[in-house]
């Protein structure tokens, strides 16, 4: 039988991408260089203006060089998608509701007076007012792949810089549509019926996210139960993709960007009970598919335009920072944030964005832009973005700038994660009686449970119960592990109790953690790998049977409890017996009672 060929050349994309993600960004990560800023490295040297020039005369290079940047656009735009998919899961409609005067007023604010400023910049320096107004609205674009995913690394999504930045991103991705038939109607040809063709555009986008919200709420929670019924990781993945992908498609055929519809399908799932288990399953995905965006920026920067063009190219890059910079600080201060947060936010929105890229090929259609002003256009857009981690970084020391009240829309806390809670494991009979006493005493908890029917039952009677496998290390993280007053294993699976009562003390030393065991030579198995406290079965239900039988024929209550409590002290010294070094694990119940 003849051999297939295989054609290797279909695999070069993927080669390149794994090789930077497996290879190069480890290396950049030991050199405190951010993976943001590595990626685009990446990029620019194997890209068509880097060592993939020198592929005719070296074919060689042409394993291990990108020479079309389309080649991988359709992930890179799926990258951005998945960012923006994980953004909505941490956000939830109420919360953008209480965020929508920084949302639509900031965000407004900042689009109009930057792409103000710099089109009579522009026109300054001699050019037309409709090519001005282009490259106006082209550069006030800011990253929200990049601004996020920065953001994201740097742990600061949840500060009054990141929801402030975050609402002027979104209101930017809201702008796109009108602003891309404003610059259609720029052009030199079919003026008429511009603006008609703009409202129809709007209201088709609204009836379109419309539709997405409403079908999303129908279909979501009963897709996700009968996939978690599987018990399939794969199947589960999958239905993930789906959502990200279709909700992005529906708003991308509506005239919106697919980012956006991602997001909206978030916001759908972050109030239901797969939210955690679905950020753990997507962020994998999420890493590597914006690393290709990254890598795609990276691609698009045309050293040649650099060095025939360099005062233009780095002294509008600069200048295109300050500007912006000058004016979001004070527009974000007149929101009410601090200054330190004005500047943060205005060295994070300062560069370009994405979108830029979009606006001006646009403009190149319908002839407002010379290809050598477009090149130079998206360089500087490109230049800016690859700025972004050093100049967050370089806010980060703007912390020094006096302090005053901050906006409480800026500080919109998810309430679920408010205070540190007892994190349950497993909502079954056991599980459910330590969360009705955990309530008798008013100590917030947060249970997962991997039965969807029984996670949607109890959510119905308002539980925070989330559906997913506790035993994930990445979803103990999601619940906040790192601040948890203590884990509480109800497992009645050893291997997965073992699972995470290991994971969960290599995760934190100081963590109280009390599990249920099967008997006593497990518990003893589950003080050496961890617990705090171990509770077997048998021991438990022998000693309700005795307290039983000694009461009902005829002993006093008194001396009952009295001689039930000491056998059960007798019985847990002989199983910590069987554990010598268990003694050391109960770190984490004296610090706990130290604190309370």
């Amino acid at each position: 039988m003849e051999a297939h060929a295989i054609d290797t050349s279909i695999y070069k994309e993927a080669l390149v991408v794994l090789g930077a993600a497996g290879v190069v960004i480890p290396l950049f990560h030991r050199l405190r260089v951010s993976s943001v800023l590595g990626f685009m490295l990446v990029g620019v040297v194997v890209g068509p203006f880097g060592i993939a020039s020198f592929a005719p005369h070296l074919p060689w290079l042409s394993v291990i060089t990108l020479g079309e940047p389309d080649s991988i656009a359709p992930i890179a735009d799926l990258g951005v998608a998945l960012l923006l998919f994980m953004i909505g899961l941490e956000l939830s409609f109420e919360r953008l509701w209480l965020m929508r005067r920084l949302v639509f007023g900031l965000g407004s604010l900042q689009v109009v007076l930057s792409a103000a400023g710099l089109a009579a910049a522009t026109i300054a320096l001699g050019y037309t007012w409709n090519t001005a107004i282009v490259i106006g609205l082209a550069l006030a674009m800011s990253s929200t792949a990049v601004a996020i995913q920065v953001l994201a690394e740097e742990k600061r999504l949840n500060t009054p810089t990141g929801r402030t930045a975050f609402a002027i991103l979104l209101f930017q991705d809201l702008a796109v549509v009108p602003i891309l038939f404003a610059v259609g109607a720029l052009g030199p040809a079919n003026h008429a019926g511009k603006a008609v063709g703009i409202g129809l555009a709007i209201g088709q986008a609204v009836l379109a996210v419309a539709a997405v919200v409403s079908l999303g709420r129908l279909v979501l929670r009963p897709l996700f139960r009968s996939v978690a019924r599987t018990h399939s990781a794969e199947l589960f993945v999958a239905a993930c993709l789906l959502v990200v992908i279709s909700t992005g498609l529906a708003t991308a055929a509506a005239g919106l960007s697919m980012p956006l519809g991602a997001m909206i399908g978030g916001l759908l799932l972050a109030g239901t009970e797969y939210r955690r288990q679905v950020e753990v399953t997507i962020e994998p995905f999420k890493g590597l598919f914006v690393g290709v965006f990254l890598i795609s920026i990276g691609m698009s920067l045309d050293i040649r335009t650099a060095g025939a063009h360099p005062l233009l190219v780095f002294g509008g890059s600069g200048a295109v920072i300050l500007l912006k910079l000058l004016i979001i600080a004070p527009a974000v201060r007149t929101f009410g944030a601090t200054w330190t947060s004005g500047l943060q936010t205005g060295l994070l929105l300062g560069p370009g964005g994405e979108f830029g890229f979009v606006i001006v090929s646009v403009a190149i259609a319908e002839h407002l832009l010379a290809p050598d002003v477009a090149g130079i256009v998206l360089f500087i857009t490109a230049l800016t973005m690859a700025t972004i981690p050093l100049l967050s970084k370089l806010g980060n020391t703007a912390r020094l700038l006096p302090q005053t009240q901050v906006d409480p829309a800026l500080l919109v806390p998810d309430t679920s994660d408010a205070l540190p809670r007892v994190i349950i494991a497993g909502f079954g009979r056991v599980g459910q009686t330590v969360a009705a006493m955990l309530e008798t005493h008013k100590v917030p908890y947060v249970a997962i449970d991997s039965d969807p029917r029984r996670v949607a039952t109890e959510r119905q009677k308002g539980k925070p119960v989330y559906f997913g496998d506790i035993t994930r290390i990445e979803l103990l993280r999601r619940v906040h592990l790192g601040s948890a007053r203590a884990l509480v294993v109800t497992l009645d699976d050893t291997a997965a109790a073992d699972t995470l009562v290991a994971g969960a003390r290599a995760e934190r030393a100081d963590l109280l953690i009390v599990a249920r065991a099967r008997d006593a030579n497990h518990a003893a198995h589950l003080y050496r790998i961890g617990a705090s406290d171990a509770v077997p079965e048998t021991i438990e239900a022998s000693l309700q049977l005795s307290e039983a039988v000694l009461v009902d024929v005829g002993v006093a209550m008194g001396p009952v409890i009295a001689s039930i409590h000491g056998k059960r002290a007798e019985m847990q010294a002989a199983i910590k017996a069987m554990a010598p070094d268990a003694d050391i694990r109960s770190l984490g119940r004296r610090r706990l009672r130290d604190r309370l």
